[in-house]
């Protein structure tokens, strides 16, 4: 089956006759499912049910609940979710090139998709296809799609409502469909798209008189990015000026290409950026006034996906990490990008923070309480005579980092509660040229943990070691019931290795032994949070592993705020599933509690 189209239009239609969608970058797909199963088809009618497991098996899942409306056949959207309304296009393309079952199913884990519903085209076997798609909507929003993998598009009624939400989460663009429309395997005016347009600043750098391509590059430091080939939206008389221009006062490359120094600057309109081209670019105008130096890869950054403009930025250019070149503006967009993988863990904790008002190469200073000058916005919760802040937002987060807060620590319990929700060990070596000592304990605790039946998470600590983490369920353990654990597989990994680790907190007892922290693990203290950068002028971050990471050649340095920018990018976020099934892993905890409190009962 063909799917319906819509029609490009300048703007959104009004009137009470139409409803409102946002329009997602992925890849359009039926789903067909009968007795025989779920598949998924490409709007070419490529099959695609190979290729995104996870769709699958949740369809399976659901299964029971759905089976009175097979057969289905449903009209929907592959995304990669950034946030509820914007959607990683090269996420999803670059899902749909793997081949191999073992990558598919790596990735169906790492990087999953959602399958955004949003028509409803055969229910129970019965076309639907000729009622309007009011009736088909309210047929399709009976149907029980709420999980993260399977979920029905919202609806909005008013054009103001949803032009908000696509500026403030730089969404792809607007769809109008009317009530009335039945589903044509064409496209159609009953059904009309709007794009929303970003906008980048570039240089002119090379011509390709063939294909009458021209390219455009900023400046990434002192070296100059090619980030767009672009010929649509160009004026004849443009067109012949420009190619004149490179021809007569360009250097040739070749028979049919010119390069020209930096000079030129134009106006290109996208519909985003995946980091390496903008999408879908097209010619806007010249900018004359614009100095090619200000053409930059930050400007780019936040012209294409913006900070918030609740957060004002000081100093955008001011050097934060020297070593690595990395201003204040990189910094920011750094947590504007980990935002919605670190808020979870910041979420109602109360936050101490060590700040560096010169960058990381100058003093720094502790801070726990919120200064009278912080904006409405951020949060504070008052405890033991300080005012905390809660990083509940994004736009806190920013806010902190214009502070230049470079370190984010984290309590083990929720602002308003007594225990912990999750465990941690701290794996201390002596210095970061023994961190192949972190690398063997952090095995060594696993295999113990593992043989407990409990899930447990890594992540560097930023600076010289590893930490281990077992989430736990909210408020049910007390640190005295932790202890107890933390105690016995601590104490068992250090007699089993005593040449390697101590648990000898003096430094000086330790002889170069690996220190197993578990005390640090308390009420009152803190540990450094998932994703938060150190204050060192490396620019090293307390990155989140995969269990696949940890081999002889892992090493911090690896692990920089680009690298980790990038690595979000092709692995997602390890820590992603963190309190997936934590109410199971709270029931074997406890289970794992008893039989210790009646083992060491009878030692």
């Amino acid at each position: 089956m063909k799917p319906m189209l819509a029609t490009t239009a300048s703007e959104l239609p009004k009137g009470d006759q139409w409803r409102y969608e946002v329009k997602y970058d992925g890849y359009r797909c039926f789903l067909h499912w009968d007795e025989n199963g779920p598949r998924l088809f490409s709007r070419n009618e490529k099959e695609l049910t190979s290729l995104f497991p996870e769709i699958i098996d949740a369809c399976t899942e659901m299964k029971p609940k759905i089976r009175n409306h097979l057969p289905l056949l449903l009209d929907a959207e592959i995304i990669s979710k950034v946030n509820p309304y914007q959607s990683n296009f090269s996420i999803v393309q670059r899902r749909a090139k793997l081949r191999t079952e073992t990558q598919i199913k790596k990735y169906a884990q790492r990087l999953p998709v959602t399958l955004m519903i949003f028509d409803l085209l055969v229910d129970k076997g019965i076309s639907l296809v000729a009622q309007p798609l009011k009736d088909r909507k309210q047929i399709l929003s009976s149907l029980p799609f709420d999980s993260p993998v399977l979920s029905i598009i919202e609806t909005f009624q008013t054009t103001s409502e949803i032009q908000s939400i696509i500026e403030q989460f730089h969404g792809e663009g607007m769809i109008a469909k009317k009530d009335t429309s039945v589903y044509e395997t064409k496209r159609s005016r009953q059904w009309l798209k709007v794009k929303h347009y970003q906008y980048a600043h570039v240089i002119l750098t090379e011509y390709e008189k063939g294909n009458g391509y021209f390219q455009g590059s900023v400046y990434q430091g002192d070296a100059l990015v090619p980030i767009v080939h672009f010929s649509n939206g160009l004026k004849a008389e443009d067109r012949s000026m420009l190619a004149t221009l490179f021809e007569r006062n360009g250097t040739r490359m070749n028979k049919e290409k010119w390069s020209l120094p930096p000079s030129i600057c134009v106006k290109i309109g996208c519909i985003g950026f995946d980091g390496v081209h903008l999408r879908e670019p097209f010619f806007h105008s010249f900018l004359l006034e614009e100095e090619a130096e200000h053409c930059t890869w930050q400007s780019l950054l936040q012209q294409i996906n913006p900070l918030p403009t609740k957060v004002a930025i000081t100093s955008e250019t001011k050097p934060i990490w020297p070593v690595i070149n990395y201003t204040k503006i990189d910094f920011l967009q750094y947590l504007h990008t980990v935002a919605p993988a670190m808020l979870p863990f910041l979420t109602e904790r109360l936050l101490t923070t060590i700040r560096y008002p010169h960058g990381s190469n100058g003093e720094s200073f502790f801070q726990k309480n919120g200064p009278d000058y912080a904006p409405a916005f951020i949060e504070t919760y008052h405890k033991d005579d300080i005012d905390y802040v809660v990083c509940n937002s994004t736009e806190s987060l920013l806010w902190l980092g214009n502070q230049l807060a470079l370190e984010f620590h984290l309590p083990f319990q929720k602002k308003d509660q007594t225990q912990p929700s999750e465990l941690v060990f701290d794996l201390d070596p002596p210095d970061v040229n023994h961190f192949s000592l972190a690398v063997k304990a952090a095995i060594a605790l696993k295999e113990v943990i593992d043989s407990f039946g409990l899930q447990v998470y890594l992540k560097t600590s930023g600076n010289k070691g590893l930490q281990l983490y077992l989430p736990l369920p909210e408020d049910q353990f007390t640190y005295e019931e932790t202890r107890v654990f933390c105690r016995f597989i601590s104490t068992y990994v250090v007699e089993q290795n005593p040449d390697f680790f101590t648990l000898e907190r003096l430094k000086k007892n330790r002889k170069g032994r690996l220190y197993v922290d578990y005390l640090q693990h308390d009420d009152g203290k803190t540990v450094i949070a998932p994703y938060s950068p150190r204050g060192h002028d490396r620019g090293w971050v307390a990155t989140p592993l995969y269990w696949e990471d940890v081999t002889p050649k892992l090493e911090p340095s690896m692990f920089t705020l680009p690298a980790v920018l990038k690595r979000l990018q092709t692995e997602g976020d390890p820590f992603r599933t963190f309190r997936h099934d934590v109410d199971k892993q709270g029931r074997r905890f406890r289970e794992v509690l008893h039989q210790l409190k009646q083992l060491l009962a009878q030692t």
